[in-house]
């Protein structure tokens, strides 16, 4: 249950860089509620997990989820650079945090 936890975490880091790009594009004021209100849930589940899950491991799938989700959005839905070499740095991220998940025993 507590790597579901530290998905949606995860998950939730996403989403507030999200709506920081979006506040960034757009400078709509309701839209740092939401930005604050993810990052919250974010911190919070990610303790909820840490519970658990070792710290480092923990928190290396935490900040893994953030940066390869966010350079995935980004290439996705902002137009960013779709590069070999970004797609191949994402992969060695998700590859880690997977190796991580299978030599961690929680």
């Amino acid at each position: 249950m507590a790597w579901i936890i530290l998905l949606l975490a995860g998950c939730m880091e996403v989403s507030g860089v999200i709506t920081l790009n979006e506040y960034n594009r757009k400078k709509r004021s309701y839209l740092v509620f939401f930005m604050i209100a993810f990052m919250m849930a974010s911190v919070s589940l990610l303790g909820v997990a840490l519970r658990t899950i070792p710290m480092g491991t923990g928190y290396a799938i935490w900040t893994g989820i953030g940066a390869a989700g966010g350079t995935i959005v980004g290439m996705f839905f902002y137009h960013e650079s779709h590069d070999w070499k970004r797609i191949l740095f994402i992969s060695l991220i998700v590859i880690g945090a997977v190796g991580l998940k299978f030599t961690t025993g929680a």
